[in-house]
């Protein structure tokens, strides 16, 4: 296998011209990228097909990796919305004269060259590239074997409108398939920033245990929602099949039910039957276990259950006494991702809101909302799970360091 820091010096080399491109020539840039995509929506479709053709058609994860007309348009609207977002890079985010003269001035800069390592979701390689386009970064994209076709695809139309509107195409990098790649690339302290995976909690994992390049974690999710004793059943149903079953394989859905025992019986009765037209398949404590009795697709929990980012149409229900007992099963549990409560009890919902630590909590409402897009963000790389730099969708706001500025006029110290 080639070596791959020629690939990596050209990125660093064109993230130098990419901070000196003006305002108006990226964002005309990501407008042309998104009607492009449209344009050529039946090539990027050919291409998935033919990676969708590789996957067992039984793995409720070929979802990521699938596109469709309607997934490629929202990719593209996505486009927009970013191209319309402030550029966070180059504000002046403090400005004094000291006592000597020396005029300071604190900057955001671009972070530089980002690296990313995703898994499957072929929108992942646009979403990156026109947030570090937008914020003046370049970055290298190392995409899974799964979605090869739809990535080299995806990135032959990402330089083709670059080149149009005379951007270096080099801040925009595919790297190789192989595995083997990574670990150049985890090694590349010199030319490489930040590096963000974006997957599976072993890749996660991998990533952050390899890399000597700073890395900021995203994407693994073992999400709860918790049905206090208080709240109205309709609702807490509703929260809860919408957690789980609009998009099972992706990182905000839930993964574990937490429900208080004054009122397990009465929601678990009124949640079997919408269930059940998915269906989804339960792993339940022994309390749940005999209130869920007759359940078709009913399994015992075991302890490792708790612990399961699901990614699929599974979850594990656990009955407690009190809020108490609940905000311990999920701190030992979580993943610090995303947790909900449902309640009525507004002292329940803020201490709540107070006590469990993770990037986004939610009092009456679906852990499926956490998502760039969705917050008004435009998109985002991933969720990050860490508390150094940025926490929660890690989107465009994000992408920036700082630099101090002085001016002098030949003073000394």
């Amino acid at each position: 296998m080639q070596t791959i820091e020629p690939l990596i010096i050209k990125t660093y080399k064109a993230a130098v011209v990419l901070r000196n491109c003006n305002d108006g020539q990226i964002k005309k840039t990501l407008r042309d990228l998104a009607d492009a995509l449209e344009a050529n929506a039946s090539i990027i479709l050919k291409a998935n097909k033919k990676d969708v053709a590789k996957q067992d058609v039984n793995d409720p994860r070929v979802d990521r990796l699938l596109l469709n007309e309607q997934r490629i348009k929202n990719i593209a609207n996505s486009i927009r919305k970013i191209s319309k977002l402030p550029n966070p890079s180059n504000k002046i985010l403090e400005k004094r004269k000291l006592y000597n003269g020396l005029l300071l001035e604190k900057m955001s800069v671009p972070l530089g060259v980002v690296g990313a390592v995703y898994e499957s979701r072929p929108n992942v390689t646009f979403d990156i590239a026109a947030l570090c386009l937008r914020s003046q970064n370049a970055c290298l994209l190392k995409g899974s074997k799964e979605a090869e076709a739809t990535n080299k695809a995806a990135i032959k139309i990402i330089h083709a409108v670059l080149k149009q509107n005379n951007i270096n195409p080099d801040c925009v990098t595919l790297l190789p398939i192989e595995r083997e790649v990574v670990q150049e690339l985890f090694r590349a302290t010199k030319y490489v920033d930040v590096i963000i995976p974006r997957g599976s909690d072993s890749l996660i994992q991998f990533v952050r245990k390899n890399s000597l390049v700073p890395v900021i974690e995203t994407g693994a999710g073992v999400c709860h929602v918790y049905v206090e004793s208080s709240a109205a059943i309709d609702k807490a149903v509703n929260i809860v099949v919408n957690a789980k079953t609009t998009r099972p394989a992706v990182c905000n859905s839930l993964d574990t039910i937490v429900v208080d025992e004054k009122i397990a019986k009465p929601f678990l009765d009124k949640l079997q039957p919408l269930f059940d037209k998915y269906p989804v398949e339960i792993f339940a404590d022994d309390k749940s276990y005999k209130l869920l009795n007759g359940y078709k697709h009913l399994q015992h929990a075991k302890p490792e259950d708790f612990d399961r980012e699901f990614l699929s149409l599974k979850c594990a229900v656990k009955v407690v006494k009190n809020i108490d007992e609940a905000l311990i099963h999920i701190a030992q549990h979580s993943t610090k991702h995303s947790e909900a409560i449902v309640t009525e009890n507004k002292k329940a919902s803020e201490r709540f809101l107070r006590e469990v630590d993770a990037a986004t909590v939610y009092a009456n409402a679906s852990t499926r909302f956490t998502d760039g897009e969705e917050f008004g963000l435009g998109a985002e790389i991933g969720i990050s799970t860490q508390k150094l730099h940025a926490r929660g969708p890690f989107a465009l706001e994000k992408l920036v360091s700082e630099k101090w500025v002085v001016r002098g006029n030949g003073q000394v110290r």
